[in-house]
């Protein structure tokens, strides 16, 4: 043992005597710790203090706990020869400590082996289940708490990416498993991650921050105990990367210490973000704290700065009074077996000084984290982050989700991005196809004089309208690409292999190229449908007749004339002879009339003002319906119109026609995913190659269809407008999307701009100006439903006829009631019933005529009727009659 660990001894060794000279029995506990580093003497120093202050609160204790103290020196197999001796040559029942993962997950086989408990401090993986070490206890929360905790902080700022730094050694690699699996769940990835040595060397410490310095991710993590940690934080110092536009977040390793660093180590640090279990300021912990400062300057005098316990301390302060509770309450002895003592504390539960000490599952529970900003000369608390909750600024009842305000490195304040368009200042390497037949998409045109290339096409000037809309500037430059093979795919492994660092141009997006490169959100309609010439024809069908109107609009119509023609019998029948007679006669002369009406035949002389009205507002009608069906008749027989030769895929299959695409492109694998003939496919490089094919015919060596993506049918059609159309299904594809590298930051934020409304409607203007307006050719293809005439073209005149024949109706019956009521009020006395009485003798009046006067003639009316008529005597007789 080194001569730093004499005093440490030496208090170990009063402790035993102090013990041996009280009749108390006492119960062996072996303490494993590094007593040549810091932490190792401080932890120690609480182990003893907890005793001494259990046993100052329980005078009366029949039991006392004797530390066996051995000193691992940071060494595993030291540690675990010490371990062994403790157990065979001093018979202890428990062991405490030690500090590092890499000894504890050494010794918790050992202690599994011996069924001796081992009370852990270090911070181990998830990995070492309880169920193969079950006497493996961990006084110390698993690094599985944290990851959860830095993908909800990346998730807040929208850092999508993140660079690793870990430290080489089972503690440092057992926080990988646990963000692979948490990171996926908020949309985040970790782009790369470097181990270091414990030991490792300045030079290759250089190295490593020199390399990460190139790459554009400035979001990094580190998970690593505190004396590497302030190795890195220092060489990135000097390397100007603890600066703006960098973000550094470390994991409760370096948080939980922090109180501990000296000055020049928190210099290093200004701006990071760490983590650290929350633990409440009590009263308890600040005398505790005090009294720790006195008892180590005493213990160690050559040590003159000591600062306030770190978490870790405290955890080794609880863990000693745990095991001294344990033995107390359940009568524990030095002859005890090991499974007892295992139960007896995993029992033991109590407040301690970092708080509620509770083991689960041989683990103890944690609630809270605290989120510290290192800032200034120590650690600002900027929120708390609970398992079950999230981050929120405060602990209280009304908690507000978020952090408080952050200092960055640079001393910012607003969050950096976390990502550089390019590390090495550089623009951007954009690689545009150079050889292509739809050159309205992409066209690259050199020029020998100034030994220059001009990139320009409908996809260019999209990537540049969302470029500019981004909220950062991004430097770039079009690089143009030939290749004869025409693949797209090698164009896209230049990404891939970061030869480039975007591909714009008319790439589709598919599942293959996926794997390579990340695709922003499509920019152009995404499907593929099919080209196909128009034939001219006209219609020869018997019930053409029928076409002009829809159906409903023929219901509606005959409808109406029903409506009329009964309208018109209600108001003549009671004072016009010719709409009397039988009630056969009378129901002929309702459709007749109406009908009649289409030819402005009928000889009915009306007789009434209302009927007059009405049958005017109905010729207006029959005028307008007519007019209009005769020359939509005219049209359909007269002008030829444009059928497709093809109406769907299902024909070409069964006939197995011959179909075109675009040479190069994915639509061939598509057709034959559809189950078309790899003989029945021909490929073409331009539009003119789709027209002339489409031309010949499958008769004559050419095709019967043209399949492609609907960008390029867009630009076939907008230069052969006429004889051609699009038709059958839009089977919905990727569409044209631009590629950045696997992990790009910029693949989102593109999108986003993709979606900006200002964007959107300049993407509209850029499509019409290389593609011309959409649907200028849709009069070409007119069939037989553009012409037809539905009920909405003529609702109006509809709606007028029937509020002038429900008008006039209402206003009969008015007249009918009013000039009728003495004789309906006799009827009524008479049989006692209004409303049956009025319905009876309406009814009897229109049908049997037998009234003895007549709703509308009567009076002077029927006398002037008399002379109008030159006093005949039949019409006379009908009058008094009536």
């Amino acid at each position: 043992m080194g001569r730093s660990g004499q005093p440490c001894l030496a208090l170990a060794l009063l402790i035993l005597l102090s013990s041996s000279s009280t009749p108390a029995a006492s119960v062996r506990v072996g303490v494993v710790l590094d007593l040549t580093s810091d932490v190792g003497k401080k932890s120690l120093t609480c182990i003893s203090m907890a005793l001494d202050d259990f046993y100052a609160a329980h005078a009366n204790a029949t039991r006392r706990v004797d530390l066996r103290v051995r000193n691992s020196r940071g060494d595993v197999v030291t540690a675990a020869d010490a371990v062994d001796d403790l157990i065979r040559n001093n018979q202890v029942q428990s062991i405490i400590g030690p500090l590092t993962s890499a000894e504890a997950e050494f010794i918790a086989y050992l202690g599994n082996h011996t069924l001796t408990p081992i009370l852990s401090l270090a911070p181990v993986s998830a990995a070492l289940k309880i169920s193969l070490t079950p006497f493996f206890l961990r006084t110390a929360p698993i690094d599985s708490y944290q990851a959860e905790l830095i993908s909800a902080t990346l998730d807040m700022f929208a850092w999508r990416t993140a660079i690793l730094i870990f430290e080489d050694s089972p503690y440092g690699a057992s926080i990988l498993p646990d963000l692979a699996y948490t990171l996926p769940n908020y949309n985040t990835r970790i782009t790369d991650s470097v181990a270091l040595p414990v030991d490792v060397t300045e030079d290759h410490l250089e190295t490593v921050i020199h390399n990460l310095k190139g790459q554009p991710t400035r979001v990094l993590i580190v998970h690593m105990l505190p004396d590497l940690a302030a190795r890195v934080f220092n060489r990135a110092m000097v390397a100007g990367m603890m600066s703006d536009g960098y973000v550094w977040i470390a994991t409760a390793g370096i948080g939980s210490a922090v109180d501990s660093f000296s000055p020049d180590r928190i210099d290093n640090m200004q701006g990071i973000i760490t983590f650290r279990p929350h633990v409440q300021t009590t009263g308890r912990v600040m005398n505790f704290t005090a009294r720790f400062k006195e008892r180590f300057k005493l213990e160690n005098p050559s040590i003159r700065d000591v600062r306030d316990p770190s978490v870790l301390l405290l955890w080794a302060y609880d863990t000693a009074w745990a095991f001294a509770a344990a033995v107390n309450t359940y009568g524990l002895s030095s002859s005890t077996n090991g499974t007892t003592v295992l139960g007896s504390i995993l029992n033991t539960t109590f407040d301690g000084l970092a708080g509620q000490f509770k083991l689960v599952n041989g683990q103890l529970q944690l609630s809270v984290y605290e989120v510290v900003n290192i800032i200034g000369k120590g650690a600002r608390t900027v929120g708390f982050w609970m398992p079950e909750s999230g981050i929120f600024k405060n602990l209280n009842a009304k908690n507000e989700k978020g952090l408080k305000q952050i200092l960055w490195p640079g001393d910012l304040a607003i969050a950096p991005k976390g990502w550089d368009v390019s590390s090495n200042g550089r623009p951007l390497r954009v690689v545009v196809p150079s050889i292509h037949g739809f050159k309205q998409l992409v066209d690259v045109f050199y020029s020998p004089s100034s030994n220059t290339s001009t990139v320009t096409g409908y996809c260019i000037d999209i990537f540049s309208a969302v470029m500019k809309n981004l909220p950062y500037p991004v430097s770039y430059q079009y690089v143009p690409f030939s290749d004869s093979t025409r693949s797209y795919d090698s164009l896209l492994s230049l990404v891939y292999e970061k030869k480039a660092d975007a591909v714009v141009g008319d790439t589709t997006i598919t599942m293959s190229r996926m794997n390579k490169v990340s695709f922003t959100m499509p920019f152009t309609d995404t499907g593929l449908s099919m080209i196909v010439v128009l034939k001219k024809e006209t219609s020869g069908s018997m019930w053409i007749f029928l076409q002009p109107l829809t159906s409903t609009l023929w219901i509606v119509s005959l409808a109406f004339f029903f409506f009329t023609g009964f309208v018109i019998w209600v108001i003549e029948h009671r004072i016009n002879p010719e709409f009397c007679g039988t009630p056969s006669q009378q129901l002929g002369i309702v459709f007749y009339f109406a009908f009649s009406t289409l030819v402005y035949s009928h000889k009915e002389n009306l007789k009434s003002n209302l009927s007059r009205f009405v049958v005017i507002i109905w010729v207006f009608v029959v005028l307008i319906l007519t007019s209009s069906y005769t020359a939509s008749l005219t049209s359909m027989l007269t002008v030829q119109r444009l059928q497709p030769t093809v109406t769907s895929v299902q024909d070409l299959l069964r006939n197995g026609e011959p179909v075109g695409f675009q040479r190069g492109s994915a639509v061939e694998h598509w057709l034959e995913e559809m189950g078309f003939h790899r003989n029945n496919l021909l490929g073409y490089d331009t539009v003119e190659g789709y027209a002339d094919a489409l031309q010949r015919g499958s008769e004559n060596g050419g095709v019967s269809a043209v399949f492609d993506e609907i960008p390029y049918l867009k630009i076939f059609l907008s230069k052969y407008c006429e004889g051609y159309t699009m038709v059958g299904p839009t089977y919905r594809l990727g569409g044209f999307g631009f590629a950045f590298p696997i992990g790009s930051p910029l693949v989102h934020d593109v999108s986003q701009a993709i979606m900006i409304p200002a964007v959107q409607e300049e993407m509209a203007q850029i499509e019409k100006k290389w593609f011309g307006d959409p649907g200028v050719c849709q009069s070409n293809n007119g069939g037989v439903s553009s012409s037809r005439l539905g009920f909405s073209n003529f609702s109006g005149l509809f709606l007028i006829s029937g509020i002038t024949s429900g008008l006039a109706l209402f206003i009969y019956f008015a007249i009918f009631v009013y000039q009728e009521q003495d004789w309906v009020r006799a009827e009524v006395s008479r049989t006692g019933s209004l409303l049956l009485q009025r319905l009876r003798a309406w009814l009897e009046g229109l049908v049997s005529n037998k009234h003895q006067e007549s709703p509308i003639i009567n009076g002077q009316e029927a006398e002037s009727e008399k002379n109008a008529q030159g006093a005949n005597q039949d019409q006379a007789s009908y009058s008094s009659i009536s």
